[in-house]
């Protein structure tokens, strides 16, 4: 007999309970399906067996794991589909390529054509298969064995990726025949899938899905042309190198070719600052670049990089720190713990700094100020500026693409750039790398490196973080001049020394464990390389250190 701790009391069951049996118990009190349980701070499938005892937490889509596992299954669910739909030669031709609009960009190979008609027919085939509450299996079986399947159907981004398994065995997925491979956990069967939408949109289609705030909604699919441009051109560029998944990447590794790798990538990244100073030069009357993205994209590196290229064009540019127009501490707004709020635009005094930029702007000298980030107040130590014709301000803050922050300056002036780190590399074919892991390790080796803060630490913000991001960056990041693409094909396996020990380093017994852990997986995944071969100037030293940049 086994005994729970479930929802504040203690329960029994027979030996041999399967965990959705136990859930169905309990899925009145929870207005979302019960996805995932979590038995002494380890998540299990519904598929398994209760253990003899423990502490039980119930696994929502309102929960990480539960929304990642909800996503991960709609995924295998169109893939299924397709190949129901359309064959296996057409599945194999297709692949996930990027997130866009709160949805996944679905993009057929070369030859391959996704018609309306065939997208249709796909969509009705997932509704059919939610209907049938068909069981999505699991099993085990030889890593070898795994790659002669992967080989046969066609799938050579996962047969590579397996060629670096260390693992002796994999785990398996199948719905209704149909196998392949997922990074994580699955819903026990089809029926739980049932909010989805599939809109074609450019040569392909988005799967779009729930966020995790709402998991019963669909969201409008509202097109991001800039975005997907950017993001279209990133992957491209990974294809032309031969570099779009994470095999690929192991396999120049153990070829010898990194430094090769390396330095191609670089320079791709200095000709795009190249054109996008080019730009600004060609406008003489834009005096004001404004530079904002989320947090890790590597904005301090790029603006410095930026500002030589302005140089080598013969302007003069000159930083400008938003933060320094912070109010003081004691003035600033607070969130709903009651902690002071840094991320709110009321935490700028946005009418001196709009006083300011417009007296720059009618060529008058400006006292600039300083925050003492120590204090808490605003200084002013004598720093003054005047702009002449060469002369250009180089900006960067989170809320620059805000015309609530520059309200009074007129838009003819302003040159908006955003930069984020938008990973160009996917495991393989039908399981992508999230942008926001990519910028979370970022954030957290720099965070180690420079404020001495604990992967836990930084783990345990990062909802707060994104949460800020979501206010202040991405609904106005589609009001840019340019978009800069930050993120390095090869970054994820430099960052793998530094990220795993402070991994490592997080308790079992604590709530950021299970992201630790699902990270730790994930980075498995990559060959370590040595950072010996990355440039000085490389947006990748404002984490690991090493920049010759004031970062």
């Amino acid at each position: 007999m086994a005994r729970l701790w479930i929802d504040g009391e203690w329960e029994e069951y027979p030996d041999n309970t399967l965990w959705r049996e136990a859930a169905k118990l309990h899925q009145e009190r929870y207005p979302n399906d019960i996805l995932l349980a979590e038995a002494d701070g380890r998540l299990q499938e519904l598929y398994k067996k209760v253990p003899e005892s423990g502490k039980v937490r119930w696994i929502t889509a309102k929960d990480d794991p539960g929304i990642q596992t909800y996503f991960r299954s709609a995924v295998f669910l169109l893939f299924k589909a397709f190949h129901d739909a359309a064959g296996a030669e057409t599945t194999a031709r297709i692949e996930l390529e990027f997130s866009i609009g709160n949805g996944y960009f679905i993009k057929p190979k070369k030859g391959t054509v996704l018609t309306p008609e065939l997208i249709e027919r796909v969509k009705k085939r997932m509704e059919e298969l939610v209907k049938q509450r068909i069981p999505i299996l699991k099993k085990s079986v030889n890593t070898e064995e795994a790659i002669e399947l992967f080989h046969r159907h066609r799938m050579y981004d996962k047969e590579r990726l397996f060629y670096y398994r260390r693992a002796s065995r994999v785990n398996l997925y199948s719905i209704d025949g149909f196998q392949d491979y997922y990074y994580g956990y699955m819903t026990p069967d089809t029926s739980y899938l049932k909010y989805f939408d599939l809109v074609p949109y450019e040569k392909g289609c988005v799967l779009m899905l729930p966020k995790k705030e709402d998991p019963k909604k669909i969201p409008e699919f509202q097109p991001q042309k800039k975005l997907f441009y950017v993001l279209q051109e990133s992957f491209e560029w990974g294809e032309r190198l031969g570099l779009d998944n994470v095999g690929a990447l192991n396999d120049q590794i153990t070829k010898g070719r990194l430094k090769e790798t390396v330095l191609i990538q670089e320079a791709l990244q200095e000709k795009k600052i190249a054109e996008i100073a080019a730009g600004i030069a060609s406008q003489p009357h834009k005096k004001l670049v404004m530079i904002a993205g989320p947090s890790s994209s590597g904005k301090t590196t790029f603006s410095h990089r930026l500002s030589v290229q302005l140089e080598a064009l013969g302007l003069k540019p000159h930083p400008i720190e938003v933060d320094d127009y912070f109010v003081n501490r004691e003035d600033s707004p607070r969130d709903e713990n009651g902690d002071y709020n840094y991320e709110a635009l009321e935490c700028l005094d946005i009418r001196q700094f709009n006083v300011d930029m417009g007296r720059l702007l009618a060529g008058e000298t400006v006292e600039l100020p300083t925050y003492n980030f120590k204090t808490g107040i605003r200084e002013y130590n004598g720093e003054r500026l005047r702009l002449g014709r060469e002369d250009i301000l180089v900006m960067e803050g989170i809320h620059c693409l805000n015309d609530r922050l520059s309200y009074t300056l007129p838009r003819e002036n302003k040159f908006k750039i955003y930069i984020s780190a938008l990973t160009q590399l996917n495991i393989d074919e039908h399981n992508r790398i999230p942008s926001t892991d990519g910028r979370l390790i970022r954030r957290m080796v720099r965070d180690a490196r420079v404020r001495g803060n604990s992967a836990l630490e930084t783990i345990r913000r990062w909802p707060s973080v994104r949460k800020g991001e979501d206010q202040n960056i991405f609904p106005y990041q589609e009001e840019a001049d340019v978009m800069f693409n930050s993120a390095l094909i090869y970054e994820l396996a430099v960052l793998k020394q530094y990220a795993e020990p402070l991994l490592f380093g997080i308790p079992r017994d604590c709530p950021q464990y299970q992201e630790a852990k699902r990270l730790l997986k994930f980075l498995d995944y990559f060959l370590g390389i040595s950072p010996d071969a990355i440039p000085a100037n490389s947006i990748l030293r404002e984490f690991i250190g090493g920049s010759c940049f004031p970062v």
